[in-house]
């Protein structure tokens, strides 16, 4: 686990903040004496081809569970076990148990010191398969070697988890003495020879020649053996390319999202992935691969294979040389990308797998992989998570026409005037609401009485219910009737959603629809979201809408030299009694709603954003040109953020810490 300086530290610390969702969880990160496996469900170990995971494997042999291979070798690991332990009679045990005779050999060869072990030859898995109950890999590629390796028992094959950061692409860039328009090629992690360094130095060398402005970063801890520093002087490259070293995780990620072009080559390869590419597509970067083993099982559409034979260094020239010259191709390669490993490798969607795996093989139960789908949107489609950004298609089929909300907003001048001012909003927030049965509840906190109606009339709840702001334990009995004259009822509950418990039994509700309430709290957002988790059903829907604080007019209230917010001001004492408007206490991005509904326990089935009443605002296409000019993100700047959350789990986060001061 970090702070060690390893991918899958990185990874499993993700990880496991996903598998709480659903599962206790402990976890040990250190030799643990008298660890019993036997007190859990599903003991999972988590190995790697280094040291760090000595007491990892020692444990998994001694006791067996689900074992996570991140690569097909661990050549190197066994050799930390025993040759840095100064046990030789081990090391060559372990080499004849894997390879036979002739592995044997080989390694009193190396015990002779006549050359060195064999790291690609044996690739010591037979022990360790031998005393597994099951494997979980992320490719194809480490499955077939598995199976080649003897091993018969059940094998999951779960894509790796993709970080989707939000990097601070022109911040780093004015790091590095750098503008929005200079071309920069990144190559990150530890710089070893097979991840391809001096290919890939060759190559540039070939494009400064017609692209004199181009850079690029090697970011990353060098190799003792490996003179990338002579490599570059040699090549005269020294104004071209820059060693930045080791660097934190925050700013590894920062230079990634200055990159407009990403190199994450290797060979040989044993199959391992490469958190440094699933970061890099996460971010929506343009990303070159070598063409073997896991890499080669990516799509075509969101990175580009170079060979590892004589071609390699022209192929790679010329895939930098289309790729600056023609920026536009890796921005849209870059947001297929994004979008592919929002949808495919999101961690939520990853952990949920390791929890039915495990569930599985405890219980004797038959898995089945599922194959990533090769489908991909086209960039204009492409959002934050995976998730359309676009206006409603006309020609979709819909739920609840405009007409259905106007006729039971027709009964007073107030409540129409607001129909009319909000019907985008309403029109949309129904149509992304899953339909319901006769034996389903709906709950529409905050309720109006303009979609309320649709619940029923349209979307098929058998039972709904509403609630607004007030004392606790209240009961309104609400009618309204439509302009051709149907009559609705419903009960309101009265509470404040902000500090009270919600008057209903766990589990009771198919979906709630908390719209236009959440930027209202002012102390205790999660607390809401908390009871609202309570009372869904597992599986059960959230359809939550709130104001976009990071949409194009706030963007350009902001540079005009006003607030971005649409209701910030404070409100004017009113005459007793008199019912005033709450003012919003927090407004909200389109991540951050992510991340809520994420800590929450939820999910995410859907992300956009759109307008409150869709209407032409050429004045500001300029924002839009400043976006592009930048290269910043146009999606997810609509008015309104629109999210559709499912349960999968308890709350993951009573206080996270990107809106609590203090929370974790």
């Amino acid at each position: 686990m970090p702070p060690a300086r390893s991918g899958i530290a990185d990874y499993s610390a993700v990880l496991v903040e996903h598998l709480c969702a659903g599962a206790e969880v402990d976890v040990v990160a250190a030799a643990r004496p008298g660890f019993d496996a036997s007190a859990y469900d599903a003991v999972l170990y988590q190995i790697g081809n280094n040291g760090y995971h000595d007491y990892v494997y020692e444990t998994a042999v001694a006791q067996p569970g689900i074992v996570v291979l991140h690569e097909s070798n661990l050549h190197h690991l066994m050799t930390d076990l025993t040759i840095r332990r100064d046990d030789w009679d081990a090391y060559v045990e372990a080499c004849g148990y894997d390879g036979g005779a002739e592995a044997r050999t080989f390694a009193e060869r190396v015990r002779r010191l006549e050359t060195g072990p064999d790291y690609d030859g044996v690739p010591m898995l037979r022990r360790l398969l031998e005393r597994t109950k099951a494997v979980i890999v992320h490719s194809r590629a480490v499955e077939a070697d598995v199976r080649r390796a003897g091993f018969a028992g059940p094998v999951a094959r779960i894509p790796h988890g993709a970080w989707l950061p939000g990097g601070d692409r022109m911040g780093f860039r004015s790091k590095l003495g750098l503008d929005e328009k200079t071309p920069l090629i990144g190559v990150f992690g530890f710089l070893k020879p097979y991840k391809r360094i001096a290919e890939s130095l060759r190559a540039m060398r070939r494009l400064v020649r017609v692209r004199p402005d181009v850079k690029m970063i090697l970011c990353g801890e060098a190799h003792p053996d490996f003179p990338v520093a002579e490599l570059v002087r040699g090549m005269g490259l020294e104004a071209n390319v820059r060693l930045m070293g080791f660097v934190p995780i925050e700013d590894f990620t920062g230079y990634i999202s200055a990159c407009d072009i990403v190199l994450n080559l290797r060979f040989p390869t044993v199959g391992e992935s490469s958190g440094t590419l699933l970061r890099s597509l996460g971010l929506g970067r343009a990303v070159i691969v070598s063409n073997v083993g896991s890499f080669a099982e990516y799509p075509d559409a969101i990175c580009l294979k170079t060979p590892v034979d004589a071609a390699e260094e022209d192929t790679l020239f010329e895939y930098l040389n289309l790729l600056v010259s023609r920026p536009a191709v890796a921005r849209a390669m870059g947001e297929r990308a994004r979008q592919w490993v929002a949808e495919e490798c999101n961690w939520g969607r990853v952990a949920t797998a390791y929890r039915e795996f495990a569930a599985a093989v405890r219980e004797g139960r038959p898995w089945v992989n599922v194959e990533p789908a090769p489908a991909i949107k086209t960039a204009e489609e492409l959002t934050l998570d995976a998730v359309v950004d676009l206006p409603p298609d006309p020609e979709a089929p819909k739920q609840v026409e405009p007409a259905y909300i106007r006729d039971w907003a027709a009964r007073d001048a107030e409540s129409t005037s607001y129909a009319e001012t909000h019907i985008t909003r309403l029109e949309r927030t129904l149509n992304i609401t899953p339909c319901g049965g006769p034996g389903d509840r709906v709950l529409e906190m905050g309720a109006y009485m303009q979609m309320t109606p649709a619940l029923r009339g349209k979307l098929g709840y058998g039972e709904v219910r509403g609630c607004y702001y007030g004392p606790a334990g209240q009961v309104d009995h609400r009618q309204v009737q439509s302009a051709s004259g149907e009559v609705f009822r419903c009960e309101v509950d009265l509470f404040d959603a902000g500090k009270d418990a919600f008057p209903y039994p766990d589990g009771h509700f198919a979906t709630v629809l908390c719209c236009e309430l959440l930027e209202h709290l002012p102390t205790d957002p999660m607390w809401m979201m908390g009871e609202i988790n309570r009372i869904l059903r597992p599986g059960g829907h959230l359809v939550l809408t709130t104001p976009n604080v990071a949409s194009i007019r706030a963007l350009r209230a902001i540079l005009e030299g006003y607030h971005p917010g649409f209701f910030p001001a404070y409100i004017k004492p009113a005459e007793p009694g008199a019912e005033v408007e709450a003012r919003h206490a927090r407004e909200y991005t389109p991540r951050e709603i992510h991340y809520l509904l994420q800590d929450s326990g939820f999910d995410v089935e859907r992300l956009e954003t759109g307008e409150f009443l869709d209407k032409p605002r050429p004045e500001e296409r300029w924002i839009v040109h400043l976006l592009e000019q930048y290269q910043l993100p146009k999606h997810l700047r609509g008015d309104g953020i629109y999210a559709v959350g499912k349960k999968t789990g308890p709350v993951v986060k009573r206080y996270p810490a990107w809106l609590y001061e203090g929370g974790h």
